[in-house]
């Protein structure tokens, strides 16, 4: 739509732009076009927009043939949206951005998100969508220039801060192009600023506790003049050996700092053991035949190695929501590294029966005890990777201590989310956890009572 025909519409529908929604229109077509051409969109993806407007984006988005969730908080709008758009492929929550759950969006195969999101809660929108993990593989965000300009800073300019390396340290920031205030109608105070994020690779940077980073983080930049020894000293007694450890200097500010110091900082603050146990090749597991009978034992590494019969035990734990808890795995894993897993999992140990390594595998993988049934036993076969599976299930609302050798993190999922989550990206799974949640699905087994 031109101006003309932007506010010609708006009266129709009797829609006076609101300042605290954010309600300004885009009426330059070729930057609509442009924009969505960033997002390569093909017909088998899933976009979610938020503030769609009048729907400058929208009918770009929906001529590349993708399906389109608009999540618009004006009802007079998402009626045009509905009126001016009668397809199946668009689909319109008329509610408020911050409230949707974005969980849902695993059960898309390809999530690409867009939006011009309002000026006055961006920075909430933004941290709500790309909390990580998340399901959306790209991000194109119309947002006011200074939000823009600080995603995108670089160490020692005055527009670096937290929320830079809160966004930076999971995503790459492209800041890709000025957009002036006279195409928006009614014109806002400050131009705007298009950017693209998109999800860093595993190990492009080295490996982290998040939270204990967030901490550290927000409490450098807590006071920006202060010299951050004096800032952290509560959290990083020696800094000194911090100093000479992240290669930065006693009297350091927070700006000064890049996101790989943050990273060694952090690191330096709390060492964790994220590498997987130097021995852990040579521990030493039952080897079994067809029908699950003890022939001896061998080292991990010549039962992997050889792919010999072994046993393993998969645990799924329920909160009273009736949600699952799954666990992603580590980088640091020797098999089928950084997907998602049962809520915990490992091999049976020569000399152990099943029972015992349940158990145990909760207490080491989330430090916490409860009790466990069996369910199920599953074959050893390629797709479990040679392994008789007995897989147990249990009650536990958390919180967990995560063994960080084993998980990067984890987190409680609705039931039928897993189920259309596995259906639509498996490559996000384990072989063993789907091969165990199929299995269970087929058993209806009621919800676990408390215990």
């Amino acid at each position: 739509m031109n101006l003309s025909e932007i506010d010609a519409t708006l009266r129709e529908i009797r829609v006076s732009p609101v300042k605290t929604l954010g309600q300004n229109f885009l009426h330059d077509r070729n930057l609509a076009r442009w924009i969505v051409e960033r997002a390569e969109l093909r017909p088998d993806d899933y976009v979610v927009e938020i503030g769609p407007g009048l729907g400058a984006l929208t009918g770009f988005a929906l001529a590349s043939g993708a399906h389109v969730l608009a999540i618009e908080k004006d009802a007079r709008l998402a009626s045009f949206l509905r009126e001016r758009f009668p397809t199946e492929r668009l689909e319109i929550i008329r509610g408020d951005a911050m409230k949707y759950d974005v969980r849902a969006l695993y059960a898309q195969p390809e999530v690409k998100f867009i939006g011009s999101l309002p000026y006055n809660i961006s920075s909430q929108v933004l941290l709500r969508f790309t909390k990580y993990p998340s399901p959306i593989s790209l991000w194109l965000c119309m947002l006011q220039r200074e939000m823009a300009r600080r995603l995108t800073a670089q160490p020692g300019t005055s527009d670096y801060g937290a929320l830079t390396l809160l966004m930076q340290s999971h995503y790459r920031v492209d800041y890709l192009r000025t957009v002036s205030a006279s195409v928006f109608l009614p014109r806002p105070d400050v131009d705007s600023a298009l950017v693209k994020i998109t999800p860093r690779v595993a190990d492009e940077l080295p490996n982290f506790n998040s939270e204990r980073f967030r901490n550290l983080v927000r409490l450098g930049f807590s006071q920006r003049r202060k010299q951050l020894g004096k800032l952290l000293r509560d959290l990083v007694t020696n800094w000194g050996g911090a100093c000479q450890a992240c290669h930065f200097n006693l009297t350091a500010r927070a700006e000064e700092l890049s996101i790989e110091q943050w990273i060694a900082l952090s690191n330096f603050a709390q060492p964790e053991d994220t590498a997987l146990d130097n021995n852990g090749n040579a521990e030493d597991f039952a080897v079994v035949d067809e029908g699950d009978c003890v022939l001896g034992e061998a080292p991990r590494a010549t039962v992997h190695g050889n792919n010999l019969r072994h046993r393993a035990v998969h645990i799924l734990l329920f909160n009273r929501k009736r949600e699952l808890f799954l666990q992603k795995r580590s980088r640091f894993k020797d098999r089928h590294p950084c997907v998602w897993d049962s809520s915990a999992a490992g091999h049976v140990d020569a000399g152990e029966d099943y029972d015992e390594a349940a158990s145990r595998e909760l207490k080491e993988e989330l430090g916490v005890t409860t009790r466990l049934a069996r369910v199920l036993k599953l074959p050893a076969t390629q797709e479990t990777g040679e392994e008789f599976i007995w897989l147990y299930r249990g009650l536990h609302d958390g919180p967990f201590e995560l063994a960080r050798s084993e998980i990067e993190l984890g987190e409680f999922f609705p039931s039928d989310l897993v189920t259309a989550w596995v259906s639509a990206r498996p490559k996000d799974f384990a072989p063993g956890f789907a091969a165990c949640w199929k299995a269970f699905l087929q058993l209806e087994q009621p919800e676990p009572s408390p215990v």
